[in-house]
């Protein structure tokens, strides 16, 4: 019985989509799964792509009119599944012979697992990490592990915040216990909001050093600094917080959070775009006070008080993890 969906998002991905179900076709030697497309609108020949290996039965495919986002193609994916995990794999991706059947058999041994991040390696720069899961810290900043280091530095596997979406396995039963990713993130983010939610509940999030996927990269914006992107990042990187931390959390990480974001402004401003980062800060707050931001906000519970105190040692460690590299 197969145990995984693999869950591709597209979105005019005409450079990558044929080689990304390509090479998660040849995968299928070492063990079988679902390959799941998700067109969120595609205006390229994308689209013809996807439906060419429907055709010949190789993949399922399911269209938006228009782009939705991120998270609800995703979602979409998630409740069609009909396997006991799920897998998240972007359209710029080319997954190695073994990538999927290590991450299964990486969740079997771990039964509190929600989350297991593959090491993602540059396609352009094989050796060069990509993302090896993402770490959050108390300056409200979320990075990936590992990123723009060689390889062979990331040899074991170990805990992380939160897995990355890009390249991720997850346990759907988990879903229906914490909910599916945030729509009103639309994108960016939301692998570190869902990883947060896991932790709040008792899951964890792990990182598998033999699951190998080569990234090339910016296949869904374009490029790595653009305002579309620094204008999602910004707003959700305020609703990240509202909807996950307790007021006295605010409190005590307050200072941190005014650092941090003062720090982006800089960045961003040195990079050009320091107006869409602001603006799209006050859109973070908007969202969050709005009807729709607050009906996702998590209830504090002192059952939870535990976790939320590991997870408060979480942030000040990801900091000095952030700082020394």
């Amino acid at each position: 019985m197969m145990k995984t969906t693999v869950v591709v998002p597209n979105y005019n991905g005409i450079r990558y989509l044929k080689n990304c179900i390509e090479r998660l076709l040849a995968a299928k030697k070492k063990g079988d799964f679902v390959i799941l497309v998700v067109d969120n609108g595609s205006t390229d020949k994308s689209l013809d792509v996807a439906k060419d290996y429907e055709e010949k039965e190789l993949i399922r495919l399911v269209q938006f009119p228009k782009n939705m986002g991120f998270c609800k193609a995703v979602n979409a994916g998630i409740k069609l599944a009909e396997t006991e995990y799920v897998l998240l794999l972007n359209n710029d991706t080319e997954v190695t012979e073994s990538f999927v059947v290590n991450l299964e058999r990486f969740m079997d041994r771990h039964p509190k697992a929600f989350s297991v991040s593959s090491k993602m390696l540059s396609l352009q720069q094989p050796e060069i990490i990509d993302d090896c899961g993402d770490l959050y810290c108390a300056l409200g900043w979320a990075f990936g592990l590992g990123k723009g280091k060689t390889s062979d530095r990331y040899e074991k596997d170990g805990k992380i915040f939160a897995a990355c979406g890009g390249a991720s396995l997850y346990r759907k039963e988990v879903f229906d216990k914490i909910g599916l990713f945030d729509e009103n993130h639309f994108a960016y983010l939301e692998d570190v909001d869902i990883g947060y939610r896991a932790l709040i509940g008792g899951y964890a999030n792990y990182f598998c050093h033999d699951a190998v996927v080569y990234h090339a990269g910016s296949g869904f914006s374009g490029s790595r600094y653009n305002k579309f992107k620094i204008d999602l990042s910004a707003k959700n990187s305020i609703y990240l917080i509202y909807k996950n931390m307790p007021f006295l959390q605010w409190v005590i990480n307050l200072p941190f959070l005014l650092a941090g974001f003062l720090i982006k402004i800089l960045f961003f401003t040195k990079k050009g775009f320091g107006k869409e980062y602001v603006k799209g800060l006050l859109k973070g707050f908007s969202l969050s006070f709005s009807k729709k931001g607050r009906q996702k906000k998590i209830p504090f519970t002192m059952k939870k008080l535990p976790v939320y105190l590991y997870i408060q040692v979480l942030l000040w460690w990801n900091i000095l993890r952030r700082l020394i590299g």
